[in-house]
């Protein structure tokens, strides 16, 4: 619940909370490839050839959408940044949640308070904890504005009850706050007919900012796409236009080949549908096994449900790894790199604790040969370089939580 100050140092990693880099749809690369002479620029937010296929695609989720409801931009980042810019004001944000919810609010400037998330998931904090998180924001002379929340949360893999998401929105719309629903994966959930994801979109149709990084399902991970649809009010229509005014400013169209082949992608032909499916049953069998690795070695971990990550806390085993030198997060993060390890405070948690983010993607193979073979196992656990790197694993946590005295010998 503290303010976070800005952070002088220099990340090593641009892109921390970038999806997984599977191998490119060869439909998707062919139009591209084909738009590649197109001299025209897009206009900056979106052609309303972009912005219709947009309204189809959220249509498709229960979400009614007219085209000037909707921007899109090169890239998530961007988009949040100017949707920061024309709210104006401090942000809360779930701890932990994707580094780059909180880069973009300290490039403008604007305080960021963070609000623990429950212990049943992620992507969102507990009510009460939120109304004093914001109480608190103000004593410190701050004006949250918005909460940014995710209901298939990227850094813990987990997503939230439905009663959780209305009390969280409930207890927004007291405080006067936008919200900014990050709902990227959303259609990466690893067993649909069991995990029920509404959007606070449903909930609160007149405060809620839908905000998509397409590169989590629709396009390759290296094209930048993302979108935003904004409530069909008044308020809602001077959100919008403060938010393209700032991408204006930025100069920040979709390059127009790019958005040729996103435009293709939100009409979700069976390529695509089935690229989302498969992607999700892979990352919903490797991030169960890694939570499996996981506490298996007595770290806390919940389950994942959506998404290709997992957030295990290793406070429980702080003892033998401080034996170890391990006294914070980027030590863990070194031990596990193989495992696209991230250091819990990457994710908004104190370097002091012992927590860290796992990647499927450390499972998945080097080279688009390999990744290929996963993407067509019918049993990814069965394919010998997983078997081998999750073996490793197991053997790595071992000697980091073994007594000092019995892994030294």
């Amino acid at each position: 619940m503290q303010r976070t100050a800005p952070d002088p140092r220099r990340e090593p990693d641009p892109d921390p909370d970038a999806p997984v880099g599977l191998p490119v749809l060869p439909d998707l690369a062919a139009l591209l490839s084909a738009a590649a002479g197109r001299g025209e620029p897009e206009p900056v937010g979106g052609s309303a050839t972009l912005c219709t296929a947009a309204c189809g695609y959220w249509e498709r989720r229960g979400l009614v959408t007219a085209p000037d409801q909707v921007l899109a931009a090169p890239g998530a980042s961007a988009l949040l940044l100017a949707l920061y810019a024309a709210a104006d004001g401090a942000v809360v944000l779930p701890r932990p949640c994707s580094g780059w919810y909180a880069s973009a609010a300290r490039l403008l400037g604007r305080p960021v308070h963070h609000a623990p998330v429950p212990a049943e998931s992620g992507g969102m904090p507990d009510p009460f904890v939120l109304l004093e998180t914001v109480r608190r924001a103000r004593m410190h002379g701050d004006t949250p504005r918005v909460l940014v929340l995710s209901v298939a949360d990227d850094t813990t893999g987990t997503c939230p009850a439905p009663e959780q998401l209305h009390e969280v929105c409930e207890a927004a719309a007291e405080e006067g706050l936008w919200v900014i629903s990050d709902e990227s994966r959303r259609d990466l959930l690893h067993d649909p007919h069991d995990t029920v994801v509404l959007s606070p979109a449903e909930m609160l149709p007149d405060e809620v900012v839908v905000l998509t990084d397409l590169r989590a399902t629709l396009v390759p991970a290296s094209w930048p796409a993302a979108l935003a649809r904004f409530p069909d009010t008044d308020q809602g229509a001077a959100l919008r236009t403060a938010a393209l005014d700032a991408l204006s400013a930025l100069h920040a169209p979709l390059p127009g080949p790019l958005a040729c082949a996103v435009t293709h992608a939100l009409g979700e032909p069976g390529s695509v549908r089935a690229r989302t499916a498969t992607a999700a049953r892979v990352y919903g069998v490797l991030a169960t096994a890694l939570q499996r690795s996981l506490t298996e070695a007595g770290a806390v971990c919940r389950p994942p449900h959506s998404g290709s990550h997992v957030y295990a806390d290793f406070e429980p085993l702080g003892r033998p790894l401080a034996a170890r030198g391990i006294t914070e997060s980027g030590g863990l993060e070194r031990e596990l790199a193989p495992w696209a390890a991230r250091g819990g405070h990457h994710f908004g948690d104190e370097p002091a604790a012992l927590r860290v983010r796992l990647g499927a993607e450390g499972l998945l193979g080097a080279g688009a040969e390999l990744r290929g073979r996963v993407l067509d196992a019918p049993d990814p656990l069965q394919l010998p370089h997983i078997r081998d790197s999750l073996t490793a694993l197991s053997r790595a946590l071992a000697a980091l939580t073994a007594p000092a005295d019995e892994g030294d010998g």
